[in-house]
């Protein structure tokens, strides 16, 4: 081997690197990622909604030993090594063990978020056009309306019927389940359509679901399309028009994650940001035995909408939740809860956006992230002049730098898009405002928003090391 020269060892020595994982792996660690993948895949699919999300994670923390915080409550008192879980509505949920460390001296939280760009079912949905039963959806977060369409839909969610019972409902996922799709205009009349602009040329109110067309036998009624719907969901749900007031119902693209490419080295599915943070963080925190300090594992819902509401990171569960650990610990009054919160420290998991060879021009290529090379460290989100971000401390960045090369843990920086490009935001800034710590972390997606986004598996193992490392300090 050619010796270098001494330019060469000098950049070897102060240059940083690009590292691929696949490059640094072991035969042991590139079986684990497969390995992985399949479990992640499958969390995937039986968590397509918030509601379904909490549930699973709920059934992992029991199987891993995790009881709920009243049970222990009960008990009066929190020893290092418990396992708790407090559920907040069914769409947000924290999990913790308890450190060998006074919880005065603060927490080590991951956070991430349930909620996923979809189609919601508007509170009066159904109706009959043209021969057709069509339901009437009011889109949710951030999509490309147009990507929507024609393609393969599933229904998931729950009703609350007039009873007051809770109806659940799914269809469109398992074999020989019906599916729904919203229609598009054929290219031989769409001249004036792809005149507009891509945002312009479907109208957020043509967002309509096709989901019926065999009209009811009795030819007196008017709509006879609609009945023959009504009759259906009332003989399978018990259900009447009026339940769908109270419901939420879901439109999400239908069927399973899947590999993507020759070598299966990436997952495709909907729903990835943000459960390409949730799944890692989920797992990382029921493998832990008795961290250093208290942590915790913060699944949150409504990102994609600013984080409001009860379910929300603006929401005071987070505080709530603290104040009732410290009471088990002796603390009381409302400074016990500020002391906590002003010693903690926070990853916020949430997924960044990757190269895309073929859209090159919006990101800054010295700043962005790629698939494949590691969970993805992003000091700042929000858009512009850092307006709605959190900038993470230096201070608090060297740490978690420092701390991922001691442990093995392949990382990245990145940057969501050129400065004027655009940007976005995660729930980092609310955690900060609580007075915590706080640096985004997790894994690069291409799509993002999009009915199929794609994740590279070593990225999320890289994700769920990362997490594991920071929360068993």
């Amino acid at each position: 081997m050619q010796e270098l020269s001494s330019g060469q060892k000098l950049e070897k020595k102060l240059a940083r690197q690009e590292r691929k994982v696949w490059d640094k792996i072991t035969a042991a660690q590139r079986e684990e990622i497969f390995q992985l993948g399949e479990e992640y895949k499958s969390f995937l699919d039986r968590a397509k909604t918030e509601r379904e999300a909490v549930e699973s994670i709920i059934e992992h923390a029991k199987a891993a030993g995790f009881l709920a915080l009243d049970t222990i409550e009960e008990n009066g008192k929190l020893n290092p090594g418990q396992r708790f879980y407090l559920v907040n509505r069914g769409k947000m949920v924290i999990l913790g063990v308890a450190g060998h460390a006074p919880i005065s001296q603060g927490v080590r939280l991951v956070g991430s978020h349930l909620d996923a760009p979809r189609l919601d079912l508007k509170p009066n949905p159904l109706y009959e056009s043209e021969g057709f039963g069509l339901l009437k959806t009011h889109y949710y977060g951030g999509i490309k309306k147009y990507q929507w369409t024609a393609i393969p839909l599933a229904i998931h969610g729950v009703v609350i019927n007039s009873r007051g019972e809770k109806i659940t409902f799914n269809v469109g996922e398992k074999p020989g389940d019906p599916v729904f799709t919203i229609t598009d205009l054929l290219p031989h009349l769409a001249k004036e359509q792809m005149k507009k602009t891509m945002g312009e040329a479907i109208p957020g109110e043509n967002l309509n679901l096709l989901v019926a067309s065999i009209p009811h036998a009795d030819e007196e009624v008017k709509e006879r399309v609609k009945l023959a719907v009504l009759e259906y969901l009332h003989q399978q749900y018990g259900l009447v028009e009026e339940d769908l007031i109270s419901a939420e119902l879901e439109v999400v693209p239908a069927g399973e994650a899947r590999d993507i490419g020759f070598d299966r080295g990436l997952i495709g599915a909907y729903g990835q940001d943000d459960r390409v943070c949730v799944f890692p963080s989920l797992k990382a925190v029921c493998e832990l035995k008795t961290p250093t300090k208290t942590a915790l594992a913060l699944f949150v819902d409504k990102e994609e909408i600013g984080s409001t509401g009860n379910t929300g990171a603006q929401s005071r569960f987070l505080e709530y939740a603290l104040s009732r650990l410290c009471a088990l610990a002796g603390l009381q009054g409302p400074q016990a809860v500020l002391t906590v919160l002003a010693n903690s420290q926070a990853l916020s998991g949430d997924a960044n956006t990757a190269e895309d060879p073929n859209y090159e021009g919006v990101l800054d290529k010295r700043n962005a992230a790629g698939l494949g090379r590691g969970v993805v460290i992003t000091k700042y989100t929000g858009a512009g002049g850092k307006y709605e971000a959190n900038d993470a401390h230096a201070e608090f960045v060297g740490e978690i730098r420092n701390l991922f090369n001691r442990n093995g843990v392949i990382w990245q920086i990145g940057e969501l898009g050129k400065v004027d490009q655009g940007g976005g935001g995660t729930i980092a800034q609310f955690l900060a405002n609580l007075g915590i710590e706080t640096l985004d972390c997790g894994p690069a997606l291409l799509s993002i928003h999009s009915p199929l986004e794609i994740a590279s598996k070593a990225d999320v193992y890289m994700a769920y090391k990362a997490y594991k490392v920071f929360l068993e300090q």
